[in-house]
């Protein structure tokens, strides 16, 4: 097996990761250098520090173009690409991201609770103002960091200091692969794969939040689910390429 690392990673502004049992609260990087150390022990595992440029179909396999110029050969890809985030464009959001800002509560909740809160974003002011939550509606000026937290600032009216901020990123696919493989999308612009992690491409499987199953609206952005997806397509991937040769086998 080989794995290109690209050596950036959707999570890289955060500087904890939660929701991973016996892992919580663990830097990012921490856990892939601990991966790194476990995979050094299998000789049946390559890894390689470089990106992925292209991929394409070729014969029974596929080529992957590396961005040092080199390619290799594939019988078998697994796409754990995952995705980018494109935060709001209101200023002092881009230094929070990843510490006081976060985009998921299901990942920084616990860490805001019992603290004064924020949320950036419009489409649910209606919402959160029936369910009798404070919605200050004048157009909000930027953020800073501060002695609590943050500190927003607006265009009218006293700032307001938040121990926590949520904002609505929008994302899209990190790399090319799944447009360049042809592979069908869903609404949410991630790539659509079956229970067993299989895209619509036979022979290219995906994992993580890249790709999710079209009964969900999106992807389980956390560390965790992609893990667990991962394992999926790997193992399926060997009893797939299995039945492959002994299919060869029986026709020799």
């Amino acid at each position: 097996m080989l794995l290109l690392d690209s050596g950036t990673y959707r999570n890289d502004p955060a500087t904890h990761l939660h929701n991973f049992l016996t892992h919580d609260g663990r830097p990012p990087a921490d856990l892939r250098a601990a991966a790194r150390a476990e995979l050094a022990a299998y000789d049946t595992v390559t890894l390689r520090d470089v990106a992925a440029t292209a991929v394409r179909p070729d014969g029974d396999g596929f080529a992957v173009d590396l961005a040092d110029g080199g390619s290799v050969l594939a019988r078998r890809l697994v796409l754990a690409t995952g995705l980018r985030d494109t935060l709001p464009t209101t200023p002092g959001v881009a230094d929070l991201f990843g510490t006081v800002a976060a985009h998921c509560p299901f990942c920084h909740g616990h860490e805001f609770a019992g603290k004064h809160v924020g949320l950036l974003d419009d489409e649910t002011a209606a919402l959160l103002d029936r369910a009798g939550i404070a919605v200050r509606a004048e157009p909000v000026k930027g953020f800073c960091r501060s002695a609590v937290g943050a500190r927003a600032t607006f265009a009218s009216g006293p700032t307001e200091e938040l121990g926590g901020l949520f904002v609505t990123t929008a994302f899209a696919q990190a790399a090319p692969f799944a447009e360049q493989l042809g592979l069908t999308m869903l609404p949410s612009g991630c790539v659509e794969v079956d229970v067993f992690q299989r895209t619509s491409l036979p022979g290219v499987y995906a994992a993580g939040d890249l790709a999710h199953q079209a009964a969900l609206p999106m992807p389980m952005a956390s560390v965790l689910t992609s893990a667990a997806a991962g394992l999926v397509a790997a193992s399926v991937v060997v009893q797939d390429l299995l039945v492959l040769d002994d299919v060869l086998r029986s026709a020799v």
